[in-house]
């Protein structure tokens, strides 16, 4: 207890100054009515950064932050807070878990800067409207619309008092770059929502991005909306790569970054590549060749590198993680050892993921059509034991078939760390014998799926 009143006690000294030499800033704050025993802190720049700070008894909690931005994400259950705090800063947060936008309070040197990206997001979701809606409009309109979604986030940035020239100049680009952003990504939603993939938008519709720089250090550091951008501008000129060059989508694109010059650029982008792609690449050996290649940050190295020599673990026929009484909705308990002497398509997938959902008609097609065969179709939830009830109710209202499991910890489970398992929906297929066939196997959408389970001969 001494040692939090001599926390605050600190905290009321730099709130009137706040001192630009520590390296570190300084949140506190109390949130009344919540359940979650830690929050957790993510920089916005590297959000495989992140701190978890224990909450205590009366909801207050208090700690420094040190991580590699000025810019941070709080999550606490299902509540999401941006947060600005650059080293030498304090910030104090205070609200209802129940009712967070209501109820938030945002004090301490930093004050106004927060308040303010509190209110952007509020009149951004007030004006965006529906996305659904927002691109199915006709490209005239569209533009309109997130033009005035420009122009109120503008409005609020100038009218609101004491925020710091630096930041305004930063932030003003970075409300330009959201909107090229959205512009940019009108063509393959609209075509999404329209259920045409070959929808091409017009060539004018995209020359207010032409010109723009794609090695600003500045702007990449300091806006998450001009990383974005960048990254979807080098993918899209990944895929000149995949035609000319007859490339897989993951190796064109880690060979189009490869190529900036910019190493604070050219390192995040194949570190946010590599952190997901590396665990579903069907190239292994030659996407990890080009990401140790060309990365020159030793510290992203030393992580892809563990996930790399973790995967080589799962390469085809080498003996599949297991799992141990995962609970059956059909009653009882069951263990992938229960399942030799069959195949398993393994789904794995959780109530709340849409994607996962939207595989439920291919996959019931499947099944019925490989009915009677020798293969077992398994689905192990990762819902959260909260969602258990609703876990329980999808399988009756989605007639849902197969084997329906629950993992034993959600994301934390073994079976799902084994499996090095970061997105879902994830599809493995395990031989008579309890080995991979493939860990990365066809989702049931994909034709490939049919072909591969003819040529088991089940």
């Amino acid at each position: 207890m001494k040692k939090i009143f001599l926390l605050i006690a600190f905290i009321s000294i730099i709130s009137c100054k706040p001192e630009k030499n520590l390296e570190y800033a300084i949140i506190s704050g109390k949130i009344e009515n919540g359940t979650a025993k830690k929050i957790t802190i993510y920089s916005q720049f590297d959000t495989s950064e992140k701190k978890e700070i224990v909450v205590a008894e009366d909801g207050t909690f208090i700690d420094t932050l040190k991580m590699n931005s000025d810019f941070y994400l709080l999550r606490e259950g299902n509540n999401m807070t941006d947060l600005y705090a650059p080293n030498g800063s304090d910030l104090i947060i205070k609200y209802n878990s129940k009712k967070k936008d209501s109820t938030l309070v945002l004090s301490g040197s930093v004050s106004i800067i927060n308040n303010y990206l509190f209110n952007k997001n509020k009149a951004n979701i007030a004006v965006a409207g529906d996305q659904k809606e927002m691109f199915l409009k006709n490209e005239a309109d569209f533009k309109i619309h997130i033009l005035k979604i420009k122009t109120t986030e503008e409005d609020l940035l100038y009218k609101t008092v004491g925020i710091p020239e630096g930041f305004k100049i930063n932030e003003r680009k970075n409300i330009n770059y959201s909107y090229l952003t959205t512009l940019n990504n009108y063509q393959s939603y609209h075509g999404y929502y329209i259920k045409d993939r070959t929808f091409e938008s017009s060539e004018n519709l995209l020359s207010e991005l032409k010109g723009l720089k794609l090695e600003n250090e500045n702007d990449f550091v300091s806006s998450k909306n001009y990383r974005a951008l960048v990254s979807a501008i080098f993918r899209s000129k990944s895929e000149e790569l995949i035609i000319k060059d007859s490339l897989k989508s993951d190796i064109a694109y880690l060979k189009t970054i490869s190529a900036i010059k910019s190493e604070v650029i050219k390192n995040k982008l194949l570190y946010d590549d590599a952190r997901y792609g590396i665990t579903y690449t069907n190239n292994l050996e030659e996407y990890y060749l080009l990401f140790s290649k060309n990365s020159t940050n030793k510290k992203n190295n030393k992580k892809i590198t563990k996930d790399y020599n973790k995967l080589k673990s799962l390469a085809k026929g080498s003996p599949s993680p297991s799992f141990t009484d995962y609970e059956d909705n059909a009653g009882g308990t069951k263990s992938l050892e229960d399942l030799k002497g069959k195949y398993v398509y393994i789904d794995v997938w959780a109530t709340w993921c849409g994607p996962c959902i939207a595989e439920i008609p291919s996959l019931k097609t499947i099944e019925k059509a490989f009915h009677g065969k020798n293969i077992q179709f398994l689905s192990i939830s990762i819902d959260d034991d909260k969602d258990y009830d609703k876990w329980k109710k999808m399988i009756l209202d989605k007639e849902l078939g197969g084997m329906q499991l629950m993992a034993d910890n959600n994301w934390e489970s073994q079976f799902v760390e084994d499996f090095m398992i970061k997105g879902i929906p994830r599809f493995i297929l395990v031989d008579p014998k309890g080995n991979i066939l493939d860990a990365n196997a066809p989702r049931p959408s994909d034709k490939k799926l049919v072909a591969t389970l003819n040529g088991l001969n089940l």
